[in-house]
């Protein structure tokens, strides 16, 4: 019988700052073993029930956070191993939205993924029953007697939702069906994921990331350029994200740890756009409310650290240096030089080291072994150690 999270009095307040005192951190998906993928495929084929796939999955995530203990961590993640996609599992949990298979999944650098969506059907609102919800529970009861741990939920930012809701004729169409007024949308959107931050809240979690690719593709004119035809005005697209973003995450409780990562796609090892944060700085790192920013910066793809000194005083920034999208291991002292080469921008106690994006977005997985996954993850605490001395 799982056991009923306690909190001991203070402890909550403490919940915000872990991953900032330790300097390291990762972004939270996990390669899926193999008795969880033939799971899934057993499931699809109508092999197994939804109950025998869920009892599946509970034993991988167990086994999964005795795994990032005993590594180091001090911010478990369940792996999303209840996922399919590191952000539609979250918007089909929304009232007012469906499941669709479009003709088309989205076109990576070299690879296209499978092929699903989420659509309009009615006005969108937060639904009690949100699987994120019930995701945390099963993971915050599993380290009840661990005081030390820290059980982060991540979930797909309120600009991506937006922008898988405009994405293709077929979404836009059941959108304005439903919604006249952009205005409503952004507001029924912002209430929806503050309501369903706000539910976490109250489940217990103090630590909510949300993930946006959205930022990441802006700065990318060619992706723009075949999105939209060219038809987009940079700015207006950028004050629409960060209206999104921000509604969503304003007037929550001052003991919940707020972050963004902001990448440019993970599929399969490999990527969905290029560039520079520059673009985006004035907006993204200047005014959007989050405590900390995970952000990429593990290949020349994306850009240099100049952007960072849009980054509001005491904000926390966690570079992404090390990559998930293959197996080969970075130099440490390159690492190293180069957190020491971001100081420039932001002081050393607000610096954090993490790999750039997580293992497996999708459930396919990055190109790499689970050996190799561990063996990045202890080259980031080693590092942060020896840089931090923590």
């Amino acid at each position: 019988m799982p056991l009923k999270v306690k909190f001991k009095k203070g402890a909550i307040k403490m919940v915000k700052q872990t991953a900032t005192k330790l300097h390291y951190d990762i972004v939270g998906s996990f390669l899926r073993p193999q008795e969880l993928k033939q799971a899934r495929a057993d499931f699809a084929d109508g092999q197994i029930d939804h109950k025998k796939l869920a009892a599946t999955e509970d034993e991988a995530i167990r086994d999964l956070v005795q795994k990032e203990i005993e590594a180091g961590l001090k911010v478990v993640t369940d792996g999303e191993f209840r996922r399919s996609y590191w952000h539609l599992d979250t918007f089909w949990g929304f009232a007012g939205i469906k499941h669709t298979q479009p003709e088309h999944g989205y076109f990576f650098h070299d690879e296209e993924t499978r092929a699903d969506s989420a659509q309009v059907v009615d006005k969108i609102a937060f639904d009690p029953e949100h699987p994120d919800v019930k995701a945390f529970k099963f993971l915050r009861d599993l380290v009840a007697d661990e005081p030390d741990i820290t059980v982060r939920q991540s979930i797909p930012a309120p600009a991506q939702f937006y922008s898988e809701l405009v994405r293709g004729e077929d979404n836009v169409a059941a959108l304005n069906k439903v919604y006249s007024d952009q205005d409503q949308l952004i507001a029924d959107i912002g209430q929806a994921y503050h309501d369903l931050i706000l539910a976490l809240y109250d489940a217990g979690c103090r630590d909510v990331k949300i993930d946006d690719c959205t930022w990441g593709m802006v700065v990318d004119h060619d992706f723009w350029k075949n999105m939209t035809n060219g038809d987009f005005d940079l700015n207006e697209l950028q004050d629409i994200y960060l209206k999104l973003n921000n509604a969503a995450l304003a007037d929550l409780p001052d003991d919940l740890r707020l972050s963004t990562h902001v990448c440019r796609g993970n599929y399969h090892s490999t990527w969905a756009a290029k560039g520079g944060y520059a673009p985006v700085a004035s907006h993204l790192l200047a005014q959007e409310d989050v405590d900390a920013f995970y952000l990429e910066f593990d290949d020349d793809r994306s850009g240099d650290f100049a952007p960072l000194a849009q980054v509001p005083a005491g904000k926390h920034v966690v570079l992404g240096l090390v990559t998930s999208k293959s197996p080969e291991l970075e130099n440490k002292q390159i690492l190293i030089d180069r957190i020491k080469e971001a100081t420039e921008f932001v002081p050393l106690e607000n610096l954090s080291l993490s790999t750039q994006c997580g293992f497996a977005s999708t459930e396919e997985g990055n190109k790499l072994t689970e050996q190799q996954e561990w063996d990045k993850i202890s080259l980031v605490i080693e590092t942060a150690h020896e840089v931090w001395g923590e």
